[in-house]
């Protein structure tokens, strides 16, 4: 395996965890389940699949290449991935944080416009720009060959989890908003569980020793 399994899973957790963090995507689509039917939010959800594309064929094929041609580059993008996770754990954690599950008004939209909004949404997300130009390159070892085929492995790993988890809120939308609100207390656990893990990978990224590149 080009990419070492255990850097792979703990990518992996790091990637599902951001899946889960709510962001633009994640509020868009419930909102567009909720006001015009599973229907409409599977039609976005397509979109939002494009703009995962196209964030994970611009990191794999400029990014990764560019950080391991400037060491101090490695540097600053650890500390910036840190301080991203630290600030998504705050977003957790802080009082007054809001559910995604409480949907905006949206009027009714026709596919095309619901392809497009979706792909808008993703590719203009800064979470999932953020994520891929600042977290996704810790995990690259050059050591192991080649740094374009790990960017795609790993982006590819992001794309798979990160879709699965928007088509399943996107399809249960309704069910998971009237379950947290009968079950408030359950949606304060899931945060603060949430905020703490992120505050612990922010930590590790902080506390990772000097790579030799």
């Amino acid at each position: 395996m080009i990419v070492d399994p255990q850097h792979w899973l703990l990518f992996a957790g790091a990637a599902f965890l951001m899946a889960l963090t709510p962001g633009p995507n994640m509020v868009y689509l419930i909102s567009r389940s909720l006001c015009q039917g599973w229907r409409a939010g599977l039609t976005s959800w397509f979109g939002v699949v494009l703009g995962f594309t196209l964030h994970m064929s611009a990191a794999a094929v400029g990014l990764t290449a560019l950080f391991m041609a400037v060491p101090l580059g490695y540097e600053l993008l650890k500390f910036a991935g840190a301080l991203y996770l630290a600030w998504l754990a705050w977003g957790a954690l802080r009082p007054g944080a809001r559910s995604p599950f409480e949907a905006r008004a949206l009027p009714a939209e026709s596919p095309r416009k619901l392809f497009v909004m979706g792909l808008l949404t993703s590719a203009l997300n800064p979470k999932v720009a953020v994520f891929y130009l600042s977290v996704l390159p810790q995990f690259i070892s050059p050591e192991r060959g080649s740094v374009l085929l790990q960017g795609f492995t790993l982006g590819a790993t992001q794309m798979f989890i990160g879709s699965v988890v928007n088509l399943l809120v996107t399809l249960s939308a309704a069910r998971i908003a009237l379950w947290f609100a009968k079950k408030p207390l359950w949606l304060g656990v899931q945060r603060y569980f949430m905020g703490l893990v992120l505050a612990g990978l922010a930590l590790r990224l902080l506390l990772e020793p000097r790579r030799s590149i």
